[in-house]
């Protein structure tokens, strides 16, 4: 290679760098306007607006973001989100048990909301693993998806989900996800 060749080279690379700088910097900026924005307001036209219609026939509501650690928050806090879904014969089996899929559904779009809290708005992101531990049947009640973040990163995040019956508040089921960030 040729000493003008190594220079255009290196030109073009320094020209791709400034690029990628320059993108660096519109997404950082894009990112503190929007983490100044997101709450649960967002949240919730989101949950209207992103998710299929049958997600939204759950009867799905988002309860609660936490973006913050509350005072007195112990050392291990994690970002995470609260959503309910209602009580509804639609998503029962015989004997009035509310399905395992409904379950793993809540669970799904509540790790979405954990994770949209942990950067502070909408990323774009797809479920690559969820493991699902059902603990008891839940019948005649809510259930509440307490949903958190393990683990926030940049190509994958990894959170935790308790499934609880809104009137014991006794766990249902347990799940860890996987997402790949888009």
């Amino acid at each position: 290679m040729s000493f003008s060749s190594r220079a255009e080279s290196d030109g073009m690379r320094g020209n791709a760098a400034k690029h990628a700088d320059n993108q660096r910097v519109r997404e950082r900026r894009m990112a503190e306007q929007q983490a100044a924005e997101y709450g649960l307001q967002e949240a919730r036209q989101m949950l209207q607006e992103a998710f299929a219609p049958w997600v939204l026939d759950l009867g799905l509501s988002i309860e609660a973001l936490e973006l913050d650690p509350p005072a007195g928050s112990p050392p291990d806090w994690q970002p995470g989100a609260t959503l309910r879904m209602a009580f509804s014969e639609r998503l029962c089996r015989s004997g009035g048990v509310i399905c395992g899929q409904a379950l793993m559904a809540l669970a799904d779009t509540a790790m979405v909301f954990a994770v949209c809290a942990g950067y502070r708005g909408f990323r774009p992101m797809t479920t690559v693993d969820q493991t699902t531990h059902f603990l008891k049947a839940v019948a005649s009640t809510d259930v509440i998806a307490d949903a958190r973040l393990v683990r926030l990163g940049r190509t994958m995040s990894f959170g935790r989900v308790t499934l609880l019956g809104a009137s014991d508040r006794k766990p249902v089921a347990m799940v860890s996800s996987a997402f790949a960030m888009l």
